[in-house]
């Protein structure tokens, strides 16, 4: 077994707390992410335990199976992992004025 680096616990944390906000067993998120139903619960736990790492592919599938922005699966300060999860909820008009106002905010 690998041993799991910073990141990887990071993304098994965020995945796990994404998929739990969810409501969604591993093998409903493995299924929903495309992953063969034979095998999603197995590849989930690996996932969520650092075992395994998904490639790329399996991320952008399993952020969109979870309603999450990419990013929030791999950031590391909580505080900007909620402002992540949040911003991704909202609608472009809505991001933009997020985005003006923290710009004005920075002065």
């Amino acid at each position: 077994m690998k041993a799991q680096t910073k990141q990887s616990s990071i993304f098994c944390t965020r995945l796990k707390e994404a998929r739990k906000r969810a409501e969604l067993s591993q093998f409903q998120l493995g299924v929903l992410a495309g992953i063969d139903e034979f095998t999603a619960s197995a590849r989930m736990n690996q996932y969520e335990r650092g075992v395994h790492e998904p490639d790329f592919g399996t991320v952008l599938r399993l952020a969109k199976a979870l309603g999450v922005p990419v990013s929030f699966l791999f950031e590391p300060n909580n505080r900007l992992a909620e402002l992540i999860l949040l911003a991704g909820q909202l609608e472009s008009k809505e991001l933009t004025q997020l985005i003006a106002g923290l710009k004005r905010a920075q002065g």
